[in-house]
């Protein structure tokens, strides 16, 4: 089925809004597991998110796509390097929400699509107007204003903002569905995140089975919480233009902002209070050049 690249669907907008939601409440699910290790919650993310992704692609009758990809070298060596990207960017969000810095995830997010801009620039030479290299220059600024206060290099928000533009560029060059793709992904993942955690059993190390039933069943459910919201945004993708994905993408940032303030009192100190609205202020430039990209393009 084909949808039209310069009009919104409703369909596309329940797909796109949903996703968006369910992340931006994501924190409160991975705040009920922060006394487990990061790294064993990302191997239970992989584990149970296979067999929905799988179910998915049954449903729709796409295996056989699956399975040309499986047999083609070159589209495998790509699906295990987004696989690699996708779970480093996976470690670093469950540690940042784990450990007291959802604030900075929140920043993450929002810098990632001017990231993405000078990514576009730099690997597939796209040319950012004067607007967009304002509000890139407007982030990096905010971005030293933490530094500076801090001491140090917010290393949590550039993680995950590096990490997830260059799996969405990479992403991009991937030539199967969205579905199909994630589905690779975790399938690559899926022999070292069962060797882990079978290595976490064996230790008596494990907060699966062995140590807490509680754990046991969140641990299962972040399968869905990780396989559901990402297939979502991938429909809704498909049925609106780009700059409706390019708006509602802030939605979960916003709401990591507001649980991180009002839900886990993390603190909102001077220089966030400087450096959160100048990346908001690049984000409104940045949202006005891409609608008035997209208005001239139909014009």
């Amino acid at each position: 089925m084909k949808f039209s690249k310069n009009r919104d669907t409703p369909a596309g907008l329940a797909f796109a809004i949903s996703a968006y939601v369910l992340w931006g409440f994501l924190p409160l699910y991975i705040k009920l597991m922060d006394h487990i290790p990061a790294t064993e919650i990302v191997a239970h993310r992989i584990i149970w998110s296979v067999p929905i992704a799988g179910l998915v692609l049954v449903s729709m009758g796409r295996t056989a796509d699956l399975r040309a990809a499986l047999l083609n070298p070159r589209i495998l060596a790509m699906g295990v390097l987004t696989a690699a990207l996708i779970s480093l960017n996976w470690g670093i969000y469950i540690w940042a929400i784990s450990s007291g810095h959802t604030l900075d995830a929140a920043l993450g997010y929002y810098i990632n699509p001017l990231f993405s801009i000078a990514l576009g620039a730099v690997f597939l030479g796209e040319r950012p107007s004067r607007l967009q290299m304002f509000a890139i220059v407007l982030a990096i600024a905010a971005v030293i204003v933490l530094t500076v206060s801090a001491g140090k290099i917010p290393w949590v928000a550039i993680g995950l903002c590096v990490s997830w533009g260059f799996y969405a560029l990479c992403k991009r060059q991937l030539p199967v569905g969205p579905n199909q793709g994630f589905f690779l992904e975790v399938l690559i993942l899926l022999l070292p995140a069962m060797a882990f955690v079978t290595w976490l059993l064996i230790n008596q190390k494990s907060h699966f089975i062995i140590l807490s039933w509680y754990d046991t069943w969140l641990l299962i459910g972040s399968g869905a919480v990780t396989a559901i919201p990402l297939m979502l945004y991938a429909n809704g993708a498909k049925r609106l233009r780009l700059t409706s994905i390019a708006i509602l993408q802030y939605i979960a940032p916003t709401m990591m902002f507001l649980c991180a303030v009002f839900v886990f009192d993390e603190s909102f100190d001077h220089a966030r209070m400087i450096a959160f609205p100048m990346i908001w202020a690049a984000l409104v430039i940045y949202s006005a050049t891409l609608i008035g990209q997209m208005r001239r393009k139909v014009l």
